[in-house]
């Protein structure tokens, strides 16, 4: 399994899902402390009709996936991603995350969520969708805020 790993892009034929470990691992070499993310090596395990949805947008389409990409990098100083928990059902895995970006001028910021990917019969991501609260992560950095907001959520919505 090493040598597919290497591989930047996996033989169409080859009609594997990744396993657990090799998400892991090939989401653990995507962001790092030391520099820009890269999606690269990711994206040969993308269906070129993937949609992508999270709280922000929805993409639909490599091309778009891969433009939408380049813009968070091209925001980020750094960005690292630190995977807590995977589980899978069928075709479906989930990976509870921790994702801690830099920006200039600004201290870093943790934003918790998960992200759920399904797979299609080839083994290829056809679906993603993230799940975060980037606001409420955000202004928890915030003194005095960070109280106020809450209290604002608790009472619309909690």
């Amino acid at each position: 399994m090493a040598e597919r790993l290497s591989d930047s892009k996996p033989d169409p034929h080859y009609n594997h899902r990744l396993t657990l470990a090799e998400i892991k691992d090939l989401w653990s070499r995507t962001y790092n402390t030391d520099g820009k993310p890269d999606w690269s090596h990711l994206f040969p395990y993308y269906h070129p009709q993937i949609i992508f949805q999270d709280s922000i947008q929805r993409i639909e389409g490599m091309e778009d996936f891969q433009a939408m990409c380049k813009r968070l990098t091209d925001r980020c100083q750094s960005l690292r991603m630190d995977i807590l928990s995977m589980a899978e059902n069928g075709p479906v895995v989930l990976m509870d995350w921790k994702m801690t970006m830099a920006f200039q001028k600004y201290p870093d910021t943790p934003v918790f969520g998960a992200t759920k990917l399904t797979f299609n019969e080839e083994g290829l991501i056809i679906e993603q969708r993230d799940y975060y609260d980037l606001w409420g992560d955000i202004f928890n950095g915030i003194p005095r805020f960070n109280k106020m907001y809450r209290r604002f959520m608790h009472k619309k919505f909690g």
